[in-house]
């Protein structure tokens, strides 16, 4: 089973392709351009270097959320667009999740933080043993003393992974909870994730292109700001 991941989420860019959970190509770019512009040709290079075509690929995975709301949007129009001229299903992951599969390897607690800004961020948990990830929290939106208070009853080695690693990290350890960075080659989001985290998903959460959507986890500024004005 062969698949095309994207990831969009945050600052970095990236695109993979694995067959049964190995990594065949990977290309990822965090030069500050938009994804917009460095996605698809990027994805176009990787194939073409590899001697493979989009044609043969089973599916296509996406990091569906939560992130930015512009970087999700590319994600998930790119992988639309591209799964619908190809005829290829679908297979939507979570952002954190994804973040947290190339861990899998270490033994302990691993904490995924992205930035959601407004002294917030986006955490889920996993215990990482023997190669495998078992969830110890959902996908959620939480403010920094939230996640310090639920993450200090936690035991063993901790590892924080993602864009907000550094806010999280800080946080943490300026509340006693003791915890370390994740490998710096393994610390931000990437397409290699979001193809491992699919792997195991196929082919119950395979979807048609029509149903791919993004996920949130809460609304925009300019959805909050609509609100605001609608009660005044």
């Amino acid at each position: 089973m062969k698949l095309l991941a994207l990831e969009t989420s945050a600052k970095a860019a990236s695109c993979a392709v694995l067959e049964n959970g190995q990594v065949l190509a990977a290309a990822w770019q965090a030069t500050g351009l938009t994804h917009s512009r460095t996605l698809l040709p990027m994805a176009e290079d990787m194939l073409k270097n590899s001697g493979l075509d989009l044609r043969d690929m089973d599916a296509l995975a996406v990091a569906a959320g939560p992130g930015s709301f512009t970087g999700l949007r590319i994600g998930i129009a790119a992988v639309k667009g591209l799964a619908w001229a190809a005829e290829k299903p679908c297979v939507p992951v979570s952002t954190l999740e994804a973040m947290a599969w190339p861990l899998a390897h270490l033994e302990g607690i691993v904490t995924c933080a992205m930035d959601a800004r407004r002294h917030q961020i986006y955490n889920a948990v996993f215990l990482a043993e023997g190669g495998t990830l078992t969830r110890l929290r959902e996908d959620r939106a939480v403010s920094l003393e939230d996640a310090a208070a639920d993450l200090a009853g936690m035991d063993g080695p901790m590892y924080i992974v993602g864009d907000g690693a550094q806010l999280c990290f800080d946080f943490l350890t300026g509340r006693g909870v003791e915890c370390r960075y994740a490998p710096v080659h393994l610390r931000l989001q990437s397409a290699v994730g979001v193809g491992l985290a699919a792997c195991r998903r196929w082919p119950e959460n395979a979807v048609s292109a029509q149903e791919l959507v993004p996920v949130y986890l809460r609304l925009s500024q300019a959805e909050r700001e609509r609100l605001a004005r609608e009660h005044l």
